[in-house]
């Protein structure tokens, strides 16, 4: 028989995504109509095991669908990585009455998730991270904001390449993945695309970029997921071997924030309805995605086991429409 629901709480952890706050307003408002009771946990995991709990309201979440970050707060928590921190965790859930968490994160807030579920308290995953580095979804929450911030800002670059006739290498987030900056080499018009997932050849690019420039093109966008972790060496090594001046751009966390795009606060509020479904029902240890377009769910231990494959065929369309 499955466990009554009358409270929930949410949180968000990990890296902040936008869309987490229409995720967060999904959560509370289905929660409120289906006769629930909503807690907020304020600073993830951490702020959970420093009981930051709080009442929320329908009103509590109204326009915060179109702020970026999290109105939460996030934070790493180490100690709930602990068993002893996970049982105190699910302690301090019971304390407070929450009987099951929605969890706004990445894959690291599945395993804090897991351990809560196996700990009685009913649990749903909802993917949050820009990376889009999570197996069992086609889709993250934050992941079409923070390419299209990219690209703008690229677009931007570009305009000042053209000017002076540099290359730019334009560093991109993605810390073990390359997804981002893929499809952003890609509505760039970057001439090549450097990711964590597959080799690349300095010269071969240099070379490529030699005969743009001797075709008068102005202007060279080369763009490297952090990951790769040699931003400034490749920026030093193209300008050598083409001489042509190479300046690097980092975009860093301006990818994070920001306004959400139309997709992700869709997505977020599907996600975050379903979840809501879900815990309602009395489901728990559940992670929720998307796949063909259609809002799925499956079990925690299945999608923390899946192991994303690399999109070769974009980085391949990448390659081959890049002057």
């Amino acid at each position: 028989m499955a466990k009554e629901i009358k409270t929930i709480g949410v949180l968000t952890s990990g890296g902040d995504a936008p869309g987490m706050n229409a995720a967060i307003r999904a959560v509370v408002r289905t929660a409120i109509a289906r006769g629930l009771k909503v807690k907020g946990i304020k600073k993830g995991y951490q702020g959970l095991l420093n009981e930051e709990i709080i009442d929320m309201e329908a009103k509590d979440v109204s326009d915060i669908i179109q702020r970026g970050g999290t109105i939460l707060g996030t934070a790493r928590c180490l100690e709930f990585k602990e068993a002893e921190g996970q049982k105190k965790g699910a302690e301090i859930c019971r304390k407070h009455g929450i009987d099951g968490i929605v969890v706004i994160g990445g894959d690291g807030s599945y395993r804090g998730a897991q351990a809560l579920s196996r700990l009685g308290i009913n649990t749903i995953g909802l993917p949050g991270t820009i990376d889009l580095d999570i197996a069992c979804t086609e889709y993250t929450i934050g992941f079409d904001t923070a390419v299209n911030t990219a690209m703008q800002a690229i677009d931007k670059v570009k305009d000042t390449s053209s000017s002076h006739e540099r290359c730019s290498i334009i560093e991109v987030m993605g810390r073990n993945a390359g997804w981002i900056a893929l499809n952003v080499a890609i509505a760039s018009g970057a001439i090549a695309c450097i990711t964590p997932e597959m080799p690349y050849d300095m010269n071969a690019i240099a070379e490529k970029i030699k005969k743009a420039h001797e075709a008068q093109k102005e202007h060279f966008i080369v763009v490297v997921a952090e990951g790769v972790n040699n931003s400034e060496g490749i920026t030093k090594g193209i300008q050598e071997l083409t001489g042509i001046e190479t300046r690097l751009t980092v975009l860093g966390h301006v990818q994070r924030g920001g306004m959400p795009t139309l997709r992700d606060r869709v997505a977020a509020s599907q996600m975050g309805y379903r979840a809501v479904e879900l815990i309602d029902s009395g489901a728990t240890n559940r992670v929720v995605g998307m796949k063909d377009n259609k809002i799925i769910d499956v079990d925690i231990q299945e999608a923390l086991a899946m192991k994303k494959p690399f999109d070769t065929e974009l980085y391949r369309v990448c390659n081959e429409i890049t002057f």
